[in-house]
C-alpha cells in the first residue's frame, strides 16, 4: 500500500512542477490537462487506499526519512493514512480532481493560464501533507504551504489591486494565528518530548489541566485563522477576488477544512480539556449566526457562498467543540460536495454575465443556463439541509448533538441559523434564476457554461443528493479512531416533532424568499430604499463595521506608527548614523586620496614622514619600558591617575 500513499501525495507536486515548466509562456492546454489527470492519479491512488482500510481496517504509516534529529529531537517525514485522513484525501482529491476539469474551460482566456495550474496544484499537494503528516512538525509544513499556496492564488490577477489587497489581508491574517498554532506545537514537544500522533496523545493524561489547557487554546488560535473564526473572519469573504475554482477550492477542500481537521485530529487533547471544548463549540455557534446575518443582504455573489461557508465552518466546530468529532467530520466531507458545486456554478453565473457579482442585475437566467441553474438549486437545497439530500443528514446530526448534550443555546442558535440559511441561499437562486431577466438593460447576453464543465460538475451533483446514505459506513469506519458516540434522542415523539419542525422551518424560509425575491417587479438596490436605510440594515451591509475599526483602530494607528519610526527613528538617527560613519570614511578617503597620486617624490616624503612616525613610537614605548617609575611621575603631575 505505500506506493498508492506516495502516488497519492505526490503526483498533485508533480503536476505542479509540470505545469510551472510553461509558467512564463502563452497558454499551453497541456498546462492544464497533465496536472488534472495526475489529480486523478492521486483521486484513484486515495480510493485504493479507502477501500484497503474499509476492508482491512488496517493503517498505512511510511517514515519517508528523517527530517531533523538533534539530541532528544526527532522529526520524520512520516506519513499516516487511517480513517481520518483517508476521509480528507478523498474530500481533497475528489474535489481537486472537478476544480481542475472546470478551471479548464474557467481560465481558457486567461493568458496565466499555465501558471494557475501551476499554483492550484501545489495548493492541492501542500493540504495532503498537511492531512497525512503523522507529527504535527509535517502538519505545519502543510499548513504554511496552504497559506502560501493561498495568497498566490487570492491575489493571482495581482494587477488588480484590491486582489493583491486581499491576498496580503489573507496571508497576514493567518501569519499572526500560525504564531499562536507554533506557539501550541511549541507547548506540546516540551511536555511530551515528541511531536508524533500517537506518542504525543498517548503522554496527554500525565500533564496537569492548565498545562493541557494552553495547549488546546493556542492550537485552537491556528484553527481560528485558518477556518476564518471570528475575530480572524474578514480575510474570508475578501478572498474572493480570486478566480472562482479558487474559491470553490479554498471554501470546499483546502484552507478553510484546515481549521476543523485540526481540532478532529487532536481530538485526545480537547476531550481532557471539555471547557475549551464549550468554548469552540460556542464561537462556532455564535460565527453561524453572525455569519449567516452578513448574508441576508450582500449584494455580491461569491461574497454570499463564502458566508455561507463561515456559517457552516461555525456548524462544524460547535459540533467539534461537543465532542461530536466524527460528526464534524461528516458535515465537513457533506459540505464540500455541494459547496464546490455552487462556487463552481456561480463561475457560470459569472462568465455568462460578464463577470458581474450583483444578483440585482440577473433575474431570469434559468432560461438561458438550465444546467447551472439545476445544479445550484440543488446544492442551496443540500445547504438549507432538505432532506433527502446530504445537507439535511450532517446538519441534523450537530443539531441532535447539541441537543442531546443540553445546550440548548447553541441548539436554539443553530436551529435559527439553519432558517437563516435556507433564506439567503434561495434569495440567491431566486435572484439570479427567476423574474424577469434585468440584466437586459445592463446590455449583457448570457451563455452557459461548455459542456464538458458541466458533466465534470456532475459528480459534485451526485455526492449532494446520495452523500448523506454514506452515514453508517462512514460512522463504522471512522470511529475506529474517533470517540463512538451516538445521538439520539430518547423521545421518539421529540425526535419527529425537531426533524419535521426544522424541515418546516427551512420551508418556510424558501417560501418566504421565492416570494419576496421571485418577482417581475425587483429593483436594482440605489440605496434610497426605506430598507436600506434601516440602521439594521446598514449594519449587515457593512460587516457590523468590524473591517472598519479594524481600519481605524489597528491598519491606521500601526501605519502611522510605522511612518514615524521611519521618518524620526529610521532616517534621522539610523540612517544618519551609517551614512555619517560612511560619509566620515568618505572624506577622509577624500583628504588623503593626495598620498597615492603616483608622484615618486611625493610617495617617497610620505614614506619618510611614516618612518619619522614609527621610529618616535619606538623610542617612548622603549623610554617608557625602561623608566617606568618617571612616567608615572610625569602622569602624576600632569594629573592622571
Amino acid at each position: 500500500m505505500e506506493i498508492f500513499l506516495y502516488t497519492a501525495l505526490f503526483s498533485p507536486l508533480l503536476g505542479s512542477l509540470f505545469a510551472t515548466l510553461f509558467a512564463a509562456k502563452p497558454k499551453l492546454l497541456i498546462a492544464g490537462i497533465v496536472p488534472t489527470l495526475l489529480l486523478g492519479v492521486s483521486f484513484i491512488s486515495s480510493s485504493v487506499l479507502l477501500a484497503h482500510i474499509l476492508s482491512t481496517g488496517q493503517v498505512v504509516h511510511v517514515e519517508m526519512m528523517t527530517w531533523m534529529e538533534a539530541g532528544d529531537l526527532y522529526i520524520p517525514f512520516g506519513f499516516v493514512v487511517d480513517q481520518i485522513s483517508v476521509t480528507m484525501m478523498m474530500v481533497v482529491t475528489l474535489v481537486s480532481t472537478v476544480v481542475h476539469i472546470y478551471a479548464i474551460g474557467y481560465m481558457d482566456h486567461d493568458k496565466s493560464f499555465n501558471r494557475f495550474f501551476a499554483w492550484l496544484s501545489a495548493f492541492v499537494f501542500s493540504m495532503l501533507i498537511l492531512v497525512m503528516s503523522d507529527n504535527f512538525a509535517g502538519l505545519f509544513i502543510g499548513w504554511e504551504g496552504v497559506g502560501l499556496c493561498s495568497w498566490g492564488l487570492i491575489g493571482f490577477w495581482y494587477y488588480k489591486e484590491s486582489a493583491t489587497w486581499a491576498a496580503n489581508e489573507a496571508f497576514i491574517m493567518n501569519r499572526i494565528a500560525d504564531l499562536g498554532m507554533l506557539v501550541g506545537i511549541f507547548l506540546i514537544y516540551s511536555n511530551t518530548g515528541t511531536l508524533q500522533y500517537t506518542e504525543a496523545f498517548a503522554a496527554l493524561p500525565s500533564l496537569d489541566n492548565e498545562t493541557l489547557t494552553w495547549m488546546g487554546i493556542f492550537l485552537f488560535i491556528g484553527a481560528m485563522g485558518k477556518s476564518a473564526q471570528f475575530p480572524l473572519h474578514t480575510w474570508l469573504a475578501d478572498a474572493m477576488e480570486g478566480p472562482t475554482p479558487v474559491s470553490a477550492l479554498i471554501h470546499a477542500a483546502t484552507m478553510v477544512t484546515a481549521g476543523v481537521y485540526l481540532v478532529i485530529r487532536a481530538n485526545p487533547l480537547y476531550d481532557l480539556i471539555p471547557q475549551v471544548g464549550l468554548f469552540i463549540a460556542s464561537l462556532g455557534a455564535f460565527v453561524a449566526i453572525f455569519a449567516a446575518s452578513m448574508a441576508l443582504v450582500n449584494r455580491d455573489m461569491k461574497k454570499i457562498i463564502a458566508y455561507s461557508t463561515l456559517s457552516q465552518l461555525g456548524y462544524m466546530f460547535a459540533a467539534a467543540g461537543l465532542g461530536a468529532y466524527w460528526v464534524a467530520l461528516f458535515h465537513l466531507m457533506a459540505h464540500a460536495f455541494f459547496k464546490a458545486l455552487l462556487f463552481l456554478g456561480a463561475g457560470n453565473v459569472m462568465h455568462a454575465m460578464d463577470n458581474e457579482l450583483d444578483p440585482f442585475k440577473m433575474g431570469g437566467l434559468k432560461k438561458t443556463m438550465r444546467g447551472t441553474f439545476i445544479m445550484m438549486t440543488v446544492a442551496s437545497i443540500a445547504l438549507a439541509g432538505i432532506f433527502p439530500l446530504a445537507g439535511f443528514f450532517s446538519k441534523d446530526l450537530i443539531l441532535e448533538a447539541a441537543f442531546v448534550n443540553h445546550h440548548y443555546i447553541i441548539y436554539s442558535v443553530l436551529l435559527f441559523t439553519a432558517g437563516l440559511t435556507a433564506f439567503y441561499s434561495f434569495r440567491l437562486i431566486a435572484l439570479i434564476f427567476h423574474g424577469e431577466q434585468r440584466y437586459k438593460i445592463f446590455g449583457i447576453h448570457p451563455h452557459e457554461a461548455y459542456k464538458f464543465m458541466l458533466v465534470g460538475m456532475s459528480p459534485l451533483l451526485l455526492l449532494a443528493i446520495i452523500a448523506g446514505s454514506f452515514k453508517m459506513p462512514y460512522y463504522e469506519m471512522v470511529t475506529a479512531l474517533l470517540p463512538a458516540t451516538e445521538y439520539h434522542v430518547h423521545s421518539v415523539a421529540v425526535y419527529w416533532a425537531m426533524t419535521i419542525g426544522t424541515q418546516l422551518l427551512a420551508a418556510s424560509a424558501i417560501l418566504f424568499a421565492y416570494k419576496k425575491y421571485a418577482r417581475n417587479n425587483i429593483k436594482v438596490p440605489d440605496g434610497s430604499s426605506a430598507v436600506e436605510q434601516t440602521f439594521v440594515y446598514k449594519l449587515l451591509i457593512n460587516q457590523y463595521y468590524i473591517p472598519l475599526i479594524y481600519e481605524e483602530c489597528l491598519i491606521k494607528p500601526y501605519r502611522t506608527l510605522s511612518r514615524v519610526f521611519w521618518k524620526e527613528i529610521d532616517q534621522k538617527i539610523i540612517d544618519a548614523s551609517v551614512d555619517g560613519i560612511a560619509n566620515r570614511f568618505y572624506s577622509t578617503g577624500e583628504a588623503t586620496r593626495d598620498m597615492q597620486s603616483g608622484n615618486l617624490s611625493t610617495m617617497l616624503k610620505w614614506m619618510v614622514a611614516g618612518l619619522v612616525v614609527l621610529l618616535s613610537l619606538a623610542v617612548v614605548f622603549a623610554f617608557a619600558a625602561s623608566h617606568p617609575d618617571d612616567i608615572k611621575l610625569l602622569l602624576s603631575g600632569l594629573g592622571v591617575q
